[in-house]
């Protein structure tokens, strides 16, 4: 098991950061290799992602959800074998730390490979820059689910 943890502070208050978060089908939007996720009910997402020419499909079950502060999720079928949460915290009015852990699983000698080279760090590193982008530009979320899984 191998595990990424990376974090990024984003000019929105902290409200509007969660509220875009919860928005997983504009992923691909930010997240490089995210081709396509579909929301399938308030718990489940199944995800297309096609990184470095490895293409995978999985489902995500969310497992905690609280508004303003937390979603974590866990995979529980498909081709990949993850788990991780992401959390906001308030540093002023207009100003949100997004914190993100994942533990998963390397499948076979490719993911191996780029996770020994550090892939998944800098990918991830780079989703969040991307999301600090693409929030701060719109200054508002596309949407938001305020409901809570516990």
């Amino acid at each position: 098991m191998s595990k990424v943890e990376e974090s990024i502070e984003v000019g929105v208050p902290v409200h509007t950061a969660y509220n875009q978060w919860t928005q997983f089908e504009a992923f691909p939007e930010f997240m490089n290799g995210v081709e396509r996720i579909e929301q399938r009910s308030d718990t489940l997402t199944h995800w297309v992602t096609s990184v470095n020419g490895v293409h995978r499909e999985f489902d995500a079950e969310i497992t905690e959800q609280i508004p303003d502060e937390r979603v974590a999720w866990t995979t529980v079928a498909g081709e990949a074998r993850q788990a991780g949460v992401v959390t906001f915290h308030r540093l002023d009015d207009d100003h949100t730390k997004v914190m993100l852990q994942m533990d998963f699983h390397p499948d076979g000698v490719t993911d191996t490979v780029g996770d020994k080279l550090g892939f998944v760090k800098r990918q991830t590193k780079g989703d969040l820059e991307r999301f600090k982008q693409f929030i701060e530009e719109r200054g508002q979320e596309t949407g938001g689910w305020r409901g809570a899984v516990v």
